[in-house]
């Protein structure tokens, strides 16, 4: 699992005026819950950067003020209009506590339905991976290798070792589906076969 290195500094006050004050500084206001006190932090918005416009999930090994603590992005809120980072909730890591946090899918292989014609439809593009910070997958990999046409991919069927997955055992990840052309060319190969 990537990680990349943050400093912050405390928030010594905490508010909408001081918030706007410090975006207006380039800063971001966060917040670190997830150990035993919440701390109110302020990082640099560009230092942010790596960490939430990438697909991966990523380690923050936050310096605030010269304490160090290892967390991961939670949550992360965008204005509305101009996509500027507004707020970032951090949660705290421990080697020895379970933590959920959403891992994203790599498909991988090639469907034989997909070549012949059909379409594929991606429902999941991030599945929920409960396990120690150590065991976090960094993606997970659903094989594509057995996905005929009506075929699909179900979140039971995935692998992850000591980790748990907590979405809906039924729902679907992939699923590769008849397309209108793949519809047609078998229509038509039924009107021939029937003309004979």
């Amino acid at each position: 699992m990537k990680s990349i290195a943050i400093s912050g500094s405390v928030r010594q006050n905490v508010g909408k005026r001081d918030a706007k004050e410090l975006r207006y500084e380039g800063k971001v206001p966060a917040v670190l819950y997830g150990g035993k006190e919440q701390t109110h932090l302020a990082v640099s918005a560009a230092d942010l950067k790596p960490v939430l416009y990438t697909g991966d999930v990523v380690f923050v090994d936050l310096d605030i003020d010269g304490k160090k603590a290892r967390a991961v992005v939670q949550e992360a809120q965008f204005h509305p209009l101009t996509d500027q980072v507004r707020h970032v909730d951090f949660l705290e890591l421990f080697d020895d506590k379970e933590v959920a946090i959403n891992i994203p899918v790599k498909l991988t292989g090639t469907s034989p339905g997909v070549k012949m014609g059909g379409k594929l439809v991606q429902k999941l593009r991030k599945l929920r991976v409960k396990a120690l910070p150590a065991n976090l997958p960094q993606e997970v990999e659903v094989p594509m290798e057995s996905l005929e046409v009506g075929k699909s991919f179900r979140v039971n069927q995935v692998k992850v070792e000591n980790a748990t997955i907590l979405n809906n055992a039924d729902d679907t990840i992939v699923s590769v589906i008849m397309s209108r052309a793949l519809r047609q060319a078998e229509q038509e190969a039924a009107k021939v076969a029937a003309k004979k």
